[in-house]
């Protein structure tokens, strides 16, 4: 059996690894709680992931405490890119299980700006350069309260 199918948490998912500083990622924040970060696959420009510290697989098994505290930091990232890249809107998405979604079981969200006129793309189909995601990261930071 696999992860997809036990439905127990490893802690040697990728992003169980970049909390742990086993895995570089461009950070846009990090609070005791959670970890602010440069989606690596963006569907769309600006794409920033926060992962909770706290391990649980997905919103199905967190802690309601702890989901108290991550969701400001959503929203306060939110903002911050919807002003630093003038996106038009913001899609906030977060998948549960592999039948929704889930490809990393470590809870997630993502933030993905949305532009008039432009699709978002598909869930993890192309690496994006690490300096163009340094210079997004930057004026995002810029934005952060």
């Amino acid at each position: 059996m696999n992860e997809k199918t036990t439905g127990a948490y490893r802690d040697d998912n990728i992003f169980a690894l970049i909390l742990k500083g086993e895995i570089p990622a461009v950070k846009l924040f990090e609070t005791p709680e959670c970890l602010g970060i440069m989606d690596a696959f963006p569907q769309s420009r600006g794409h920033a992931l926060i992962i909770p510290k706290k391990p649980s697989r997905n919103l199905l098994d967190a802690r309601v405490e702890e989901l108290q505290k991550i969701m400001p930091e959503v929203q306060k990232l939110a903002i911050a890119i919807k002003k630093a890249l003038d996106a038009d809107g913001i899609r906030i998405a977060q998948f549960n299980e592999a039948a929704a979604g889930q490809t990393v079981f470590h809870l997630h969200f993502h933030i993905i700006p949305a532009y008039e006129g432009k699709e978002i793309g598909r869930h993890a189909s192309e690496m994006a350069p690490v300096e163009e995601l340094e210079k997004l990261a930057e004026k995002i930071r810029a934005q952060l309260p």
